[in-house]
């Protein structure tokens, strides 16, 4: 895992979500970030991002974030990036689900646009 977290791949299906996410990302946690509406639009960027972290949502149409990740996880650049999900779906089951498919954690929805950043940092730093 690469020591800092600088650029993050998020994919968020509602607009309204991926803007008010990737603004706090920028503007409170400094961070550089990638968003994409769809599965396929992050495989489309993902060669090229150069993204540390990979902020995936659960619940989308067509490729699901599960789906999503699968799929990254075939391209090179992003083949071992680290992954969080997030999602509203966050019962113990669920989160456990999630894990197994590689998430270092799960993020609930809705989350608070000034402590996401935090949030990821805190999960970040835990895992080095």
């Amino acid at each position: 895992m690469p020591a800092s977290l600088h650029r993050i791949l998020y994919v968020e299906d509602e607009p309204d979500i991926r803007t008010v996410a990737q603004m706090a990302l920028q503007a409170v946690g400094g961070f550089a970030v990638i968003a994409c509406a769809s599965g396929q639009e992050a495989l489309d960027a993902a060669p090229h991002a150069q993204a540390d972290l990979l902020l995936l949502d659960i619940m989308m149409p067509g490729m699901d974030g599960p789906s999503t990740l699968k799929a990254l996880r075939e391209i090179p650049a992003t083949a071992q990036t680290p992954v969080i999900f997030m999602t509203a779906k966050v019962q113990a089951a669920e989160v456990a689900l999630y894990k197994g498919l590689g998430a270092l954690e799960v993020i609930p929805k809705p989350f608070d646009p000034m402590e996401l950043s935090a949030q990821i940092q805190r999960i970040w730093a835990a895992q080095g």
